[in-house]
């Protein structure tokens, strides 16, 4: 959970964005989980954005991966009447810029990758120093077959 300063900082990035670069029509700042952390995008659903993007997050940091081209860092979107860019923040977050089909995508890719870096700071700086809930001390387990871990789970119906 974001603090409720944080968030302010944070929207109020987007606002700034929304300023600088003025064919957007949407900025949405989520956690690489799908889970909104601020928006600004009027007409759009921002859980649906978020959750969408979080799907599409998982694809290109693949595409990144299976092609050796390192970390995501980016991904650009071109629909009939605008565009869609993902930008990373920081270690658990990403940034998601709706644009109309007009926008200069240069300043579009100048303002977003900025705009990620302040973001991904301010909230991997949150994520420091927030207390984190301690763990139960290790019970001792029966002698049972463990259990797969979601990411076993996905690499072995992936094969």
């Amino acid at each position: 959970m974001v603090a409720e300063e944080d968030l302010r900082t944070v929207l109020a990035e987007l606002h700034r964005l929304r300023t600088r670069v003025p064919q957007l029509t949407g900025a949405l700042a989520a956690g690489v989980d799908g889970l909104v952390v601020a928006h600004d995008t009027p007409g759009v659903d921002p859980e649906g954005l978020a959750a969408l993007t979080a799907a599409a997050l998982g694809v290109a940091v693949r595409v990144a991966d299976a092609t050796g081209n390192g970390g995501f860092r980016e991904l650009l979107v071109r629909g009939e009447r605008g565009y869609v860019a993902t930008y990373a923040a920081g270690r658990t977050a990403v940034l998601t810029l709706l644009a109309q089909d007009r926008v200069n995508v240069g300043r579009l890719h100048l303002e977003g990758r900025r705009a990620g870096a302040r973001i991904g700071e301010l909230l991997d700086a949150a994520e420091a120093v927030r207390p984190h809930p301690r763990t139960a001390p290790a019970r001792t387990r029966t002698a049972r077959a463990p259990r797969a871990t979601a990411a076993e789970a996905r690499t072995a119906t992936d094969s």
